[in-house]
């Protein structure tokens, strides 16, 4: 077994708030260190392991130590802020590991970068040749920004390997999948000689004989996500099929009632003049929701002309009457003997004074035009 000392390099910056990981790439990164301080612990009881942080002032969160709880409890109170320093990060690294007890130790940097690099490739080269002729192996996690930093990282890790080594590596991990996941058959989780690899037989990577907090916050935390991502895709679905169907059944709704209030209106009681127009005999059942809607439009249509000459006849009807009330109002106002019985009646009128008769007399003074009128009615 391979007698190793490790600096794990976390990234801190403002970018670890981005959600492309699952729940962010803080807490993905987290899980994952997580897995390798475990594999680097059980390839060899004797391993040590360091923990220093990107951003900011790049400290040194723990040196290097045996206890992985000691490492867990500090990688969970790292939070985010400012921008990643890659190059003075990976310097002190190395100071951390020339400080390191077992001096017979491989020395190793592993590095979880999620922010891009500010550095240019010749500063990653001059930095690569160094830690080469210090024989210092070097494997990166490049995650969230691999588009902007997998040509530099590619670079620098090439430098360091030169033309016969291939001790350093670089895991490119596109977002979607776990992050833990991703590196569980990676080179940096196998290592060298595959003693770091994660038994098969362990759920998670993870002996519950050995740490059965650790696999049970596992298994609960994966259930939890499970069922977080299985509940968001039921909603999802319930969503869509509710818009779909809500506007499906407004439309055909609308149909239904123009077509019923179509037939009620065609199928009223109908009289002389629209009698014959609906056919019983007619089987709707038959038809097509299309043709059942034209044949009801064609019967409401048939009913309104039908209505319409009903409206036209009242009318004329109306029209006569009247014309004839107007006609016995008016031969009753020129019936002299009607109007003197109505001054008899009256209070305070004497029916016998010279200007009732001067005015009566007016009134029914003969026109030689009139009478001739009057007796071509009566022929």
């Amino acid at each position: 077994m391979v007698l190793e000392s490790t600096v794990v390099c976390v990234d801190n910056s403002d970018y670890m708030r981005n959600g492309d990981f699952l729940p962010t790439r803080l807490h993905a990164q987290q899980d994952a260190v997580n897995l390798v301080c475990h594999s680097k612990t059980r390839s060899n009881p004797e391993n040590n392991v360091a923990l220093i942080t990107f951003a900011g002032n790049s400290e040194v969160l723990v040196t290097l130590t045996t206890d992985v709880g000691k490492l867990l409890a500090k990688l969970h109170q790292v939070r985010p802020r400012g921008v990643i320093n890659f190059g003075a990060t990976i310097r002190i690294a190395h100071l951390v590991l020339k400080h390191r007890q077992g001096r017979n130790h491989r020395t190793r940097i592993v590095a979880f970068v999620g922010s891009p690099i500010i550095e240019d490739e010749k500063e990653l080269v001059k930095l690569g040749k160094k830690l080469r002729k210090e024989k210092v192996n070097v494997d990166i996690v490049n995650f969230g920004e691999e588009s902007a930093n997998t040509d530099k990282l590619n670079t620098f890790i090439t430098t360091i390997n030169g033309n016969d080594g291939n001790g350093s590596h670089l895991v490119t991990v596109p977002p979607g999948p776990l992050l833990s996941d991703a590196l569980i058959t990676s080179p940096v989780i196998v290592g060298e000689d595959g003693a770091g690899a994660v038994p098969g037989g362990y759920e998670f990577g993870v002996d519950p004989n050995e740490d059965p907090e650790l696999a049970l916050a596992l298994r609960v935390s994966m259930e939890e996500q499970r069922a977080r991502q299985e509940e968001e895709a039921r909603k999802a679905t319930a969503a869509s099929v509710a818009e779909m169907s809500v506007g499906k059944g407004a439309e055909e709704t609308e149909e239904e009632r123009m077509l019923r209030q179509a037939m009620e209106f065609s199928m009223q009681p109908a009289d002389e003049g629209s009698a014959g127009m609906f056919d019983p005999s007619q089987d709707l059942s038959s038809m097509t929701e299309e043709e059942q809607l034209d044949y009801a439009l064609r019967l409401s249509q048939q009913t309104s002309s039908a209505t319409e000459m009903e409206l036209d006849d009242s009318k004329e009807e109306k029209t006569i009457a009247g014309a004839e009330e107007e006609l016995d109002i008016s031969e009753v106002m020129n019936d002299p003997e009607f109007l003197q019985s109505v001054l008899r009646n009256l209070p305070g009128v004497d029916p016998e004074s010279d200007a009732i008769k001067d005015t009566m007399g007016q009134l029914f003074k003969k026109d030689p035009k009139k009478d001739d009128e009057d007796k071509d009615k009566k022929q």
